[in-house]
């Protein structure tokens, strides 16, 4: 897998933002990714020290609108600890 598939987007929330004071950064990946897959593509794009990834894997919500039901789409969210004294600059 190309390591720019894996790594779709970073998520910026409020939650998101305290973490990165801690040096921990939310992105959403691709769903059939793993951890060690995860790992790879951050630290070969962002050139940093990962130490750990947790990730999330959240189900779709059921939607209406009007008499139709559908789905949200079901994502994937990697939360990435870095190691002492690596840093992303996200915009």
């Amino acid at each position: 897998m190309n390591y720019r598939s894996i790594i779709k987007a970073p998520i910026i929330t409020e939650k998101s933002a305290e973490l990165a004071e801690h040096n921990t950064y939310v992105f959403s990946v691709d769903t059939k990714a793993n951890k060690t897959q995860i790992k790879q593509a951050i630290e070969n794009i962002f050139n940093v020290k990962v130490e750990n990834v947790n990730t999330i894997n959240v189900k779709p919500k059921k939607k209406r609108v009007g008499r139709y039901i559908g789905k949200t789409n079901r994502v994937k969210k990697a939360i990435v600890k870095l190691k002492e004294g690596s840093s992303i600059e996200l915009n």
